[in-house]
């Protein structure tokens, strides 16, 4: 893996008229993955569905990750300071391609194969409103139009996103790196002993996703999606 973190510094004077006088850049170079469907043809991005939750897994073996078709398209305001300047915003023909994490930044709640207590909600509920990622465990809610910050709740970091791209040619995606804060260290040592039973030791679960990774809709993937 391949790290580019680095600082962009504003003059002084631009930020005495409002634009930010600082803003990080965390991007992270993982190998690059062609995301795939249940068969192993590649994932078109005309076959995806508007807001609906879309799983695969990356950078690791073991780390889910959302993929998003939002309503509109998503672009990135460079004078929004909450937001990781190494985030493009939303990719693809109508822009509205989003990917990020699905480990909660709080106490790292994720979709398994039983349950899920984190996903993309459309509609507004008691306890958020629509359109944001929510995870029900503890009530973080995240905007997914926002480089996945945080609106609500207690998570104290956004989510990572998932840098995309798109080859508008053959109407493919490849997922190449990280942006903004990653939670995997923590990820695999709270989940240790559960991750060795799973895939037989934490060196397979930490095994980089490499060529290509599976994407499926979180409604087959995990048996019982928690709703809030």
């Amino acid at each position: 893996m391949k790290r580019r973190d680095f600082v962009c510094a504003a003059m002084t004077g631009a930020a005495a008229i409002g634009a930010p006088a600082l803003a990080r850049v965390s991007m992270r170079e993982y190998p690059r993955a062609l995301l795939v469907d249940v068969h192993g043809e590649p994932l078109h991005v005309r076959d995806l569905r508007s807001e609906t939750n879309y799983v695969f897994q990356y950078p690791y073996a073991a780390t889910p990750c959302f993929l998003l078709r939002l309503r509109a398209a998503v672009v990135r305001d460079p004078t929004d300071t909450a937001v990781d300047a190494a985030w493009p915003g939303g990719i693809g023909p109508d822009r509205t391609l989003v990917a990020f994490s699905a480990i909660c930044a709080h106490k790292l709640a994720y979709p398994t194969r039983d349950v899920s207590f984190i996903r993309y909600q459309r509609e507004p509920s008691p306890t958020s409103d629509g359109r944001v990622i929510h995870c029900c465990a503890d009530h973080s809610v995240y905007d997914p139009a926002r480089a996945g910050r945080v609106m609500a709740g207690p998570a104290p970091q956004p989510l990572a996103a998932v840098l995309l791209e798109h080859d508008a040619g053959r109407d493919e995606l490849h997922a190449v790196g990280t942006a903004g804060p990653e939670q995997f260290a923590r990820f695999f040592a709270q989940y240790e002993m559960k991750l060795t039973l799973e895939y037989g030791s934490v060196q397979k679960a930490r095994a980089p996703v490499r060529d290509t990774t599976v994407v499926r809709e979180l409604a087959s993937y995990c048996r019982n999606t928690i709703q809030c």
